[in-house]
């Protein structure tokens, strides 16, 4: 490991309870942030409403830390919407946002359009399909950007258990991102969690960055972070434990290619490979291939759409 990320490791990473709540809150009415939660959603009716009344319940009507809490639901077939809005949620569909540009489906299109309904100085993302949350998810990474000026964005760490076994999830971490980072972006080597789907930043950095409609957002936002910030404005919380659900191995497949994607044209722009995934299932006259398309697209930064200049004079 580089010396500077072994410096960055003692100086950048922290615990949740390094920060304690009302300290926050001091430290957030001295500066006057305001801060907005957005959870993309798709089909998560069976855990999106207690991740949002836990946040509405702590950190909202208890300590009020958080100014909104939106789900930007992402087509959802389910009570997903229904569902995060009887918590207390605002809700908004991904298509009503910014029509003039066709919503295209993945992850990271959600996150890009969530800056255009929300208002926070900081804003924090959460996954949606999160069990036994703690409010720490939000609280512990929102802590470094109202208590320290010089950091601009927070990843959450976390231990992944992988049913009994404990910290054995992060499959797509350990075989396809953590390799990547440490052979071409080795100062990002020392983030635990670097996919993890809950990070806060400034709103003032996510609205320079590209982002990569789908499951590439979390990998490329590290890395165009770290080009236009620096490592020293990026850090990362340990809170404790992350359960959710798992996806299985060809799922995992496609994430990894679309991340591979997102590294690949960072690393070389305009050298184009094919963007397509197959995979095999066994079928009744044997191994059938599937073949997919791997996300390619990004949205520009969120400065250049007019729309979103046109809200900020408004």
């Amino acid at each position: 490991m580089l010396e500077e990320v072994e410096r960055w490791l003692n100086a950048r990473s922290w615990s949740a309870a390094d920060r304690p709540v009302q300290h926050l809150l001091s430290a957030k009415h001295a500066t006057g942030q305001s801060v907005s939660v957005v959870l993309p959603a798709l089909d998560e009716e069976a855990t999106v409403g207690d991740i949002v009344a836990v946040i509405r319940r702590e950190l909202m009507l208890g300590i009020p830390l958080v100014d909104e809490i939106v789900v930007v639901d992402s087509g959802s077939s389910d009570r997903t919407a229904e569902v995060a809005a009887a918590a207390g949620a605002r809700v908004v569909h991904r298509d009503a946002i910014l029509p003039r540009i066709p919503a295209v489906p993945g992850k990271g299109e959600v996150l890009w359009r969530s800056l255009l309904v929300t208002g926070g100085d900081i804003v924090c993302f959460v996954d949606a399909d999160l069990r036994e949350f703690c409010a720490d998810f939000v609280s512990g990474i929102v802590g470094p950007l109202l208590t320290d000026p010089d950091v601009h964005l927070v990843k959450a760490m976390y231990d992944r258990p992988l049913g009994a076994a404990p910290g054995q999830g992060g499959r797509v971490t350990e075989l396809m991102a953590r390799p990547l980072l440490n052979m071409h972006w080795p100062q990002l080597a020392g983030f635990v969690q670097p996919l993890g789907g809950e990070y806060a930043a400034r709103r003032s950095l996510l609205e320079r960055l590209p982002f990569p409609v789908g499951y590439g957002v979390e990998l490329g936002m590290l890395v165009d972070a770290l080009h236009l910030v620096g490592l020293d404005a990026l850090a990362q919380v340990d809170v404790g434990v992350r359960v959710h659900r798992h996806q299985d191995g060809r799922a995992l497949g496609r994430m990894a290619a679309a991340i591979y994607r997102t590294a690949q044209l960072r690393l070389a722009r305009g050298h184009l490979v094919r963007p397509t995934l197959t995979q095999f299932e066994r079928g009744a006259d044997g191994f059938e291939p599937h073949t997919y398309p791997v996300d390619t697209e990004e949205r520009p930064p969120m400065t250049e759409i007019t729309e979103y200049a046109t809200r900020r004079v408004a």
